[in-house]
């Protein structure tokens, strides 16, 4: 006999009517949650949610089917996964959902969703929708970077704890330069700091800026923060992941879910209070009442409305003089993209360094074979 289907619950979302289909689908099998409970976690931290979206285009991160054990992201190479990232807007979206023109490293262009209202945010979820992943730019200017977005990933023999440590060296060092920064939890191991800048400056910009301060906060901390893209050289450190600034390379917003057993959830932290967390204290089940004690702790990052006009926004000037004086004095360049972005100007040799030792090796010992893959024979 074929398994009933739950009736379609509807959700009253800011005026209005929001449908979830099968209510009861269980999305996080060990805590029981379902996807009625997803909907409604991200309606009980609306402003939270919506502040960290509003005017942003946003990448959906869907789970569909849930994260059950041995669920997998699909990739370019392979696209049979489980899960997915929505980058254009879904067929069939309510005609409420705006839309923000985007274009990729390869030139390519998309209408990406671009959350105005919390409704969309619940329409979002019961597609499937656990994290929201937003440009740090606004829908009034695609091109300019208003956040800085540092992330502070702790590699392998690293953890939380040690991204914590190094966070009031990162604060020091924004307060010298006239700078603010929010942290928040990941949802996994890593911390990452926004930001706010003037949005005045190109993507090339603000990832040559978030270079700066990464290597500064390297030269202050050489036994703890790493700026080596590749994984092979960066031992058991905290990595400043300054391609998180690039187009195209988005960080979980703030009350987003992470798909992971435990339902952890991307929280907004106060500074004082870094030592004292964990990440797994914040998940879809405790985050409510966390959120109805404190309130919204990104506030300051959520656009402004006439009603709640002022927001902090700083200069990325003294971290560009900063990158300046590194090249001039340091002879420190720009570092390796991602390995999916065309070449760009003035970019290092995007190759592993141990391939890259043993392509040179294999040419010093005249392999025809090997001295071809490197550029070499004749």
């Amino acid at each position: 006999m074929a398994r009933a289907t739950t009736p379609a619950v509807e959700l009253e979302v800011s005026g209005r009517t929001v449908r979830v289909t099968s209510p009861d689908r269980v999305v996080f099998p060990g805590r029981g949650l379902t996807k009625l409970d997803v909907v409604q976690y991200f309606v009980s931290v609306g402003d939270g949610i919506l502040g960290a979206l509003r005017d942003r285009p946003t990448t959906l991160e869907r789970w569909p089917k849930g994260v059950f054990e041995g669920a997998r992201m699909s990739t370019r190479a392979d696209n049979s996964g489980d899960a997915f990232y929505q980058k254009r807007l879904p067929q069939g979206a309510p005609d409420y959902v705006e839309t923000a023109t985007i274009a990729f490293p390869s030139g390519r262009t998309a209408d990406q969703v671009c959350p105005t209202e919390l409704a969309v945010v619940a329409w979002a979820a019961n597609m499937g929708t656990l994290t929201f992943h937003p440009w740090p730019v606004r829908s009034s200017d695609v091109d300019a970077p208003d956040q800085m977005r540092i992330d502070l990933d702790p590699q392998p023999g690293t953890d939380f704890a040690d991204a914590v440590r190094v966070a009031p060296e990162l604060r020091a060092l924004l307060h010298e330069l006239g700078m603010e920064g929010w942290p928040k939890t990941s949802g996994g191991r890593g911390l990452h700091v926004f930001v706010p800048v003037e949005p005045r400056w190109t993507f090339t910009q603000a990832r040559r800026a978030t270079i700066a301060l990464g290597r500064e906060l390297e030269r202050r901390l050489p036994e703890q923060v790493t700026m080596k893209w590749w994984k092979e050289e960066r031992g058991q450190k905290i990595f400043v992941d300054y391609n998180q600034m690039a187009r195209d390379r988005t960080i979980a917003s703030a009350y987003s879910i992470r798909a992971n057993p435990r339902a952890t959830v991307s929280a907004p932290l106060r500074w004082e209070e870094l030592g004292d967390v964990h990440p797994d204290d914040f998940d879809v089940l405790s985050m409510p009442a966390r959120f109805a004690e404190v309130g919204d702790l990104f506030h300051a990052l959520s656009a402004p409305t006439p009603e709640d006009p002022e927001r902090p926004a700083y200069s990325l000037e003294p971290l560009l003089e900063l990158a300046d004086r590194d090249e001039a004095e340091h002879g420190a360049g720009d570092l390796p993209y991602p390995p999916e972005y065309p070449k760009m100007p003035g970019e290092p040799k995007r190759v592993q360094p141990s391939k890259d030792r043993d392509r040179k090796r294999a040419a010093d010992a005249g392999s025809p074979a090997d001295a071809a893959a490197d550029g070499t024979a004749g």
